[in-house]
């Protein structure tokens, strides 16, 4: 059994024992954390489309970790006026370890 979830603005596919990366997600390593937008869930028997979302279905899902990601390097340039300029930034994101998908009763 599959999940389509929109988490921070961005749709993730999901099954039970994934590994994802998303944007940061505030709590402690191990915390529980639940994703309710969940727009289609699909498997073996047919799948439930959302309107947006479908109602009543939860995925469950333990945070792992918090960090920043790898740097990513923005320069400006100016030609003929010796301007140079050099700047780095680092995204954080989360690591979740999906738990279950729970389906409406």
């Amino acid at each position: 059994m599959f999940a389509v979830i929109e988490a921070k603005g961005k749709q993730y596919r999901v099954e039970p024992g994934d590994l994802i990366k998303t944007e940061k997600i505030e709590g402690e390593p191990g915390a529980k954390v639940v994703f309710d937008k969940v727009l289609l869930v699909g498997g073996s028997e047919s799948p439930l489309v959302g309107n947006p979302t479908v109602k009543g279905c939860v995925v469950e899902a333990t945070l792992i970790e918090t960090r920043k990601g790898p740097k990513v390097l923005v320069g400006k340039f100016k030609r003929r006026k010796k301007y140079r300029r050099k700047k780095g930034h680092r995204q954080w994101y989360s690591k979740v370890k999906i738990d279950n998908i729970v389906l409406p009763t």
